[in-house]
């Protein structure tokens, strides 16, 4: 692997070789060496990097992700965000990974190319033309360096204004045709859970990374039809191209429910138990939760689904050329993906779609999570609704409708997402103390904060802050939003969350076989992500992954990852901590009361920590390790 490391406080680069298969592999190695689990997530030593696999350039698509490895702001451990398409262009300046160390004294971009490697003091500008926000600072890089991007065929990776207050920054990247000076419809993807964009600013003073090239795949291997066929179809006894076909039908399209994509295909697939109101939903009765989604596939699913199936067909891809299964679906121009139209949808009592795509827009311009800030805007709502917070506390000019049962979707959709666009202005801005104090602190040191602040009102009411919103702990200040699934697997004590390294699925099991199922999903997703391979190829790939790895590469793929970063996180002091708060096991508790669990009822704390402390006891057992933190 060719790595560049860059120390900006020594105003040093240097490339060298380093063994390793994959930007997670090396980034665990780097941090350990910068023994960065005793330094602040945003200490200047901490490195961060960012690569790709060794497959990319080849005639297999899908293994065209960027992946950062940093220590996080929010788990204040090691995390891992990704974004796709972007190493198809980056691949070509002959670089696998950049190691970031030091902080410059003013913003640069890092301009790598085949002919080399610059640093440039660049002022991020967040409005430019027509654009705002990180859209507005790709344009103006493409428009002010357009002899770079056409020449090397470049893409850049940039940070939005969220990245340089907040704690909850993501990296942006936006395709462009260099020639045209355009972007390419739906080919833009964000790295975000986590705040890689935060550690990259905040940390560093770094603003953008352009690349491009001349350079091609790294190993031939990836190009000769001949041998990827065979593999396939030893392994699937069916050709590639069909094998692909057939296992990515869900994100292209599938003509059993008429629709594609994972917007598309969740809704009608979840349907009862998608999580709504900042989970409350989980609380309703299955006729009540159905009401809910009917609604939900009539106002917010069908619109999408006639404009961009029935009418236009509008389907990409990231910027992964020759990737066919186009998973990019756009409406009228903005990419629809379901955990961003989720997280300001009915995630926040918002059941109209056309209110959420403004809402949508903003965060990206931003340069926010989405789910994050899904998670933030539904919990000051029912902060709101149940009296611990007033509108004008924080900021908002109206009460959220934020009772489900009570809740008028034609009517109250449009106020919640109207208040949904003061909160997350409010939060960027920090226009209001208690907005400020979440977008510097994060949620969980904010809820402390906040109980301590409004102790009457928590005594009155009944209700800590913490109970109103999902979330795992990490040692004694990080934490990490689940993505929207109502499943125990996404707040179970796992060492990375945030991201599908779990048994994600609406189910429940006991804590043991849980737990097994989640390691093993766990193991599997940190060797996907590894390899840069976008997780919607998994059913073709993650079969033949190892031999790949084996026959083209030469390496024994490393399998150790999670275990590796599991360790890192006992360094730190950021095992997973029992859940603070009553919604947060309430998810756990209402899957096993939906799928008619006799043995486990929770009918008191007792329960729910037997359950998690034997649950972390297994994955710890499973990975060889003697933990710090138990229940």
């Amino acid at each position: 692997m060719k790595v560049l490391r860059i120390d900006l406080n020594a105003n040093s680069l240097r490339t060298e070789e380093i063994p390793a298969q994959g930007p997670i592999t090396l980034g665990i190695k780097i941090h350990n060496e910068a023994k960065s689990w005793s330094l602040d997530p945003l200490d200047p030593n901490a490195p961060f990097i960012i690569g790709m696999g060794p497959f990319v350039g080849g005639k297999m698509p899908g293994f065209h992700r960027l992946i950062a490895v940093f220590k996080s702001p929010m788990t204040r451990t090691l995390h891992v965000a990704a974004l796709g398409g972007a190493a198809y262009k980056f691949m070509g300046s002959g670089i696998d990974t950049i190691v970031i160390t030091g902080k410059s004294k003013k913003p640069i971009v890092i301009f790598a190319s085949s002919d080399g490697i610059e640093l440039r003091n660049i002022e991020p500008v967040f409005e430019y033309g027509n654009y705002h926000g990180a859209y507005a600072f790709t344009k103006y890089l493409l428009d002010t360096y357009r002899d770079f991007f056409v020449k090397y065929n470049a893409r850049a990776v940039v940070v939005g204004p969220a990245a340089l207050g907040t704690y909850n920054g993501a990296l942006v990247s936006i395709d462009v045709n260099p020639l045209k000076g355009e972007f390419r419809p739906g080919a833009e993807d964000f790295a975000a859970r986590g705040g890689p964009g935060t550690a990259l600013v905040m940390g560093h003073n770094v603003v953008g990374i352009v690349a491009g090239g001349t350079y091609k795949a790294r190993y031939t291997k990836v190009n000769d039809m001949d041998f990827i066929n065979k593999i396939m179809i030893e392994s699937f006894k069916k050709p590639f191209r069909q094998v692909m076909d057939e296992k990515t039908i869900k994100y292209r399209f599938d003509p059993s429910i008429g629709t594609g994509g994972t917007f598309g295909v969740n809704y009608p697939h979840y349907r009862e138990l998608l999580p709504l109101f900042g989970y409350k939903s989980i609380y309703l009765p299955r006729e009540v939760r159905i009401q809910h989604v009917e609604a939900i596939l009539r106002l917010f699913w069908k619109p999408f689904n006639d404009e961009v199936f029935v009418k236009s067909k509008s389907w990409y891809n990231c910027g992964d050329f020759g990737c066919s299964v186009v998973c990019k679906k756009v409406w009228r121009g903005k990419k629809v993906d379901y955990e961003p139209f989720h997280a300001m949808g009915p995630f926040i009592g918002n059941y109209i779609f056309e209110e959420a795509v403004p809402l949508v827009d903003l965060i990206d311009q931003y340069g926010l999570d989405a789910i994050e800030m899904g998670h933030v805007v539904a919990w000051v709502f029912d902060a709101i609704e149940h009296g611990l917070l007033r509108p004008d506390e924080t900021g908002l000019s109206d009460k959220p409708a934020f009772d489900p049962v009570r809740f008028n979707p034609e009517v109250d959709s449009r106020k919640n997402a109207r208040l949904a666009g003061e909160v997350i202005k409010g939060f960027v801005e920090k226009s209001s103390e208690i907005l400020k104090l979440i977008a510097e602190n994060g949620v969980r040191a904010a809820a402390r904060k906040l109980d301590e602040i409004f102790h009457d009102r928590v005594l009155k009411i009944g209700k800590s802050f913490r109970d109103l919103v999902v979330y795992v702990a990490y040692g004694n200040e990080g934490y990490m939003t689940p993505n929207f699934y109502w499943a125990p697997g996404m707040v179970a004590p796992m060492y990375m969350l945030g991201r599908y390294w779990t048994n994600y699925t609406p189910t429940f099991m006991g804590p043991e076989d849980f737990a097994k199922s989640s390691l093993n999903r766990a193991i599997a997703e940190a060797l996907i992500d590894d390899s840069g391979l976008c997780r919607f190829h998994r059913g073709w790939a993650e079969p033949v992954l190892e031999r790949l790895y084996i026959e083209i590469t030469g390496m024994q793929p490393n399998k150790d990852i999670y275990r590796e970063l599991a360790e890192y996180s006992i360094r730190a002091n950021t095992e997973p901590k029992p859940w603070e708060g009553e919604r947060a096991r309430d998810v756990v508790s209402t899957m096993a009361r939906e799928v008619g669990s006799k043995e486990w009822s929770f009918e008191d704390y007792e329960d729910y920590i037997n359950w998690w402390r034997r649950f972390k006891e297994t994955i710890d057992s499973g990975l060889g390790l003697t933990p710090l933190i138990t229940a």
